[in-house]
Formats: C-alpha cells, sequence, structure tokens
C-alpha cells in the first residue's frame, strides 16, 4: 500500500490559519450572532489581517457556514460515542445530546443558529457539506426520537420534526446563558434544570 504524502509546510500553514479563522468566527457566532458579526472582528479575533481572512474565505456568509460545519461535525462525534453504548435508553441518549449542547453553548464553543431570514440560512442550505452533516445528524437523531415514542417514553401525538426542532433549539437556548450571567448557579444546575424542563415540563418532580 503506498504511503499518503505528508501535507507540505505551506499547506499545514494554510490549514492551521484556517482553523484560526473558524474557531475565531465560532466563539463570535456564540457571542454575538451572526448579524452582529463582521469580518473586521474575525480577523481581529483570530490575530491576522483582515485581507488574510479574505484569501481562506470569499465572505462573511462562507466564514459562518465554515463554523457551523464544525459545530455538526462536534455533534456527530458525540452522537456516535453515544451509538457506540449498548443498552443506554433512547431517551437517556437524547438527554445526553440536549446536554451536551447546552454545555457546549455555556462554554461559548456553539455558534448560534441564524434566524429564517437570515441571508446565511440561504447559503447554509446551499452547502452541501453542512446539509450533508444535517441530515446525518437528524437521521440519527430520529432513530432515538422513534424508539422513544414507541417505547412510551415520549409522548407518541407529537410529530418527530417537533421534538428534533426542540432539541436543536436547545444547542442555542437563551434561557441558560441568562441564568449563568446571573452568577446565581452553577453550570451543573442550570444543565440540570434545563434538561428536565426539556424532557419533563415544568411539572413537579416524582
Amino acid at each position: 500500500m503506498p504511503c499518503m504524502a505528508r501535507p507540505s509546510y505551506k499547506e499545514q500553514m494554510q490549514r492551521f490559519r484556517e482553523e484560526a479563522i473558524v474557531e475565531a468566527v465560532n466563539r463570535l457566532l456564540a457571542t454575538k450572532g451572526y448579524d452582529a458579526m463582521t469580518v473586521d472582528e474575525v480577523a481581529a479575533e483570530a490575530g491576522m489581517a483582515k485581507a488574510s481572512v479574505y484569501k481562506h474565505f470569499a465572505s462573511k456568509e462562507d466564514l459562518a457556514a465554515a463554523a457551523m460545519v464544525r459545530a455538526l461535525d462536534r455533534a456527530l462525534a458525540f452522537v456516535d460515542d453515544l451509538r457506540a453504548q449498548v443498552n443506554v435508553p433512547a431517551l437517556d441518549q437524547l438527554k445526553a445530546i440536549a446536554r451536551w449542547a447546552m454545555q457546549a453553548q455555556l462554554a461559548g464553543e456553539m455558534p448560534a443558529l441564524p434566524s429564517q431570514n437570515s441571508s446565511l440560512t440561504a447559503t447554509l442550505q446551499a452547502n452541501d457539506d453542512y446539509m450533508d452533516r444535517l441530515i446525518d445528524l437528524s437521521n440519527k437523531i430520529s432513530i432515538w426520537i422513534t424508539q422513544g415514542q414507541t417505547s412510551g417514553q415520549l409522548n407518541p401525538d407529537l410529530p418527530l420534526e417537533m421534538i428534533m426542532y426542540i432539541l436543536f433549539a436547545r444547542a442555542c437556548d437563551p434561557v441558560v446563558a441568562m441564568l449563568k450571567a446571573s452568577g446565581q448557579y452553577t453550570d451543573d444546575q442550570i444543565l440540570d434544570w434545563a434538561t428536565t424542563t426539556t424532557f419533563g415540563g415544568l411539572a413537579p418532580q416524582r
């Protein structure tokens, strides 16, 4: 079997710069959101000139799309690790992915989803890398939702899509950020409460 050629120094540096840019975009999307983020801020956050950013990404939309693809890669890796575990109830798997998403948000690692009328939405829908990952993630989560409804752990009368969207919404739920900003609660308390209300509502827990 032939050995794969090692990337050149130039290629390694290019990859390093792209990684730095995407991580900068991810932090800004998590803290400011897409509409408020500027390419100037991305360049400053990444520690490079604005022209250098444009050498790697043609537009603000492309920058945000790269960060969203990266977020989906992380989510898929987490889900695949969960799927590798045996004899774990579907509801526990769904709680784990919801908690992971909220924990990533509290750590400033989860980019906020764009609004429906954002120009980013059209860019993402036209991005094959993003859509392929989103469909893959949705399909894997759908299996757990179906299992949960079949076993009676989840309300079978609710449309699968509604449960899916609720789980995706937890990744950018403003409630967890506001509770953290208050300084009154620990991350674990916030995550416990948010996970409990997502799956059990506001009624007293038995």
